[in-house]
């Protein structure tokens, strides 16, 4: 597929670079050919000649392409360039970037997870193997005792979300799991949220077990609506108990800043 001379973006409206056509194209004809993760890129494919660009610009597509994880590069004896798959982690890490500096509220995850993690946990209900409902019994176990120190406290609040990533790491709908993970990981990465998961809280860790307890046993009868109906209830209590949090951690930055109030 040839891509026309001062193509836009259609993501960004922009027009895109002579590099970036190169590398859409070559993207274009993997997919168009059918090749999967491991296949080589015909030779053919990667000259100046059939790409009608210079060779430094046919070697910064390819760069563009490696950065993106589209392809790997061997050098030596069978060596080429070769189809490479994204992995939904390297992906996410990428994602977390374009809100690293502009970061999402509490509100505007849990207004995502409120409807979407739902929707997860009906999604994976009757459908767990046995060693994966052990690995969500274990991430509950990390849990279960009161933590001693700010650094446990900390470790049990990411478990807690690590039940979650684990929920997500077995459910069918791949569009689904991958944006209930990205949510996951915004958290794991908002400052205020690190600050709240640090303080100690008992009746929270309390509330969590229960929620996800009841969970474990809705999924694993295969209770689609059951397990749908506890996960949203979890998410509106922990939303409420991280709004609330937020908000206090606020009203004691204004103290600190104006002690005469």
């Amino acid at each position: 597929m040839r891509i026309p001379e001062g193509a836009s973006d259609p993501k960004t409206g922009k027009r895109m670079r002579r590099t970036d056509l190169t590398a859409l194209q070559i993207r274009e004809q993997i997919v168009e050919a059918g090749l999967q993760p491991g296949d080589r890129v015909p030779q053919e494919w990667l000259s100046p000649e059939a790409v009608k660009v210079s060779r430094g610009t046919l070697r910064e597509a390819l760069k563009v392409l490696e950065y993106q994880g589209l392809i790997s590069t061997k050098s030596g004896p069978g060596g080429g360039v070769f189809v490479a798959s994204v992995e939904p982690g390297e992906a996410i890490r990428l994602l977390d970037n374009l809100f690293l500096f502009d970061q999402p509220s509490i509100t505007d995850i849990y207004t995502l997870r409120k409807q979407l993690e739902p929707e997860l946990a009906a999604c994976v209900a009757g459908n767990l193997t046995e060693p994966a409902f052990q690995s969500l019994q274990s991430c509950i176990r990390l849990y279960e005792d009161e933590p001693k120190t700010a650094e446990e406290e900390y470790a049990q609040r990411l478990a807690e979300l690590d039940f979650h990533e684990e929920l997500a790491r077995h459910c069918s709908n791949p569009i689904l799991a991958f944006t209930c993970s990205f949510l996951l990981s915004l958290l794991r990465d908002m400052t205020v949220c690190r600050s709240i998961y640090k303080e100690p809280n008992p009746g929270l860790r309390e509330t969590g077990l229960h929620y996800q307890v009841r969970l474990l046993r809705a999924i694993k009868a295969g209770d689609a609506e059951l397990s749908r109906m506890i996960m949203r209830g979890h998410m509106i209590e922990a939303e409420k108990y991280m709004l609330e949090r937020a908000a206090m951690r606020t009203r004691g930055d204004g103290r600190r800043r104006h002690p005469a109030i």
